[in-house]
């Protein structure tokens, strides 16, 4: 069922989007059906799969740095008061300048290759782990701090037996939202500039015409943002077995 489930809802919208082509009778080169996507996407199928390699990469890559980047940097406001007064205020900055804005800046200065990608997947990564794991490290439940200071335990064990267990749910969740737009950094940095990955190959698609590759482009982008997501949303499942879940549905 776990499986039947998300077939049955690919189906359906698949089966939405014929309809819709037949209802619009839209051009192809406006918007291609699902049977000439498919078509596209075998047909292309060996050149689009290098360009969804380095995509993937740069996306992994950005995750991966983002993740440890926001994580050290929680860890620092936590703990340390002067940094904190440091670094807020530029947590804060960084994200009222959109990172789209950054991206002809990153690309000039890092050049078009893989490296200036995978600076904008990590920038866009950074604020929200950062984010809900500092605040997930602020509210641990002061009783049990207090019980821990009582029974004369270090500030290394407090952190490694009560904060960052009461701070997992909230850093799972800044996970999950960047891992969901953990892609756009890697897509926008291609669009800006590059020479490989889907981005590139989308630009290039739609400069040609070939909107039916345009679209099987963008259908691999979903499958690998998709399939990440479920990854790390299932790996954090496991990391916190011991924190059932409540549905409101069952109050």
């Amino acid at each position: 069922m776990i499986i039947l489930r998300p077939l049955i809802i690919f189906a359906g919208l698949l089966f939405v989007w014929q309809v819709i082509v037949w209802l619009s009778g839209a051009p192809p080169f406006i918007l291609p059906s699902p049977l000439r996507v498919g078509g596209a996407l075998a047909g292309q199928f060996d050149i689009i799969l290098p360009h969804a390699g380095v995509t993937l990469a740069e996306i992994l890559m950005g995750l991966i740095l983002g993740t440890i980047l926001g994580s050290v940097s929680a860890l620092t406001m936590a703990y340390f008061a002067p940094a904190r007064r440091w670094l807020f205020p530029v947590l804060v900055i960084s994200q009222a300048i959109p990172v789209f804005a950054l991206a002809p800046i990153l690309v000039l200065w890092l050049g078009y290759g893989i490296i200036s990608k995978v600076v904008m997947a990590t920038l866009i990564i950074y604020f929200p782990v950062t984010a809900a794991f500092f605040d997930g490290l602020r509210r641990t439940e002061p009783g049990y701090l207090d019980l821990a200071r009582t029974m004369n335990a270090s500030r290394w064990a407090m952190l490694r037996q009560i904060r960052l267990p009461a701070a997992l749910p909230a850093f799972a969740s800044g996970l999950r939202v960047a891992t969901a737009v953990a892609p756009i950094g890697a897509i926008v940095g291609e669009w800006v500039g590059s020479s490989q990955g889907l981005g590139f190959l989308m630009l290039h698609a739609n400069g040609r015409m070939q909107i039916d590759v345009m679209f099987a482009s963008l259908f691999i982008l979903a499958i690998i943002a998709v399939t990440i997501y479920f990854i790390v949303d299932a790996g954090l499942r496991r990391l916190l077995i011991w924190q059932p879940e409540s549905h409101p549905s069952n109050d």
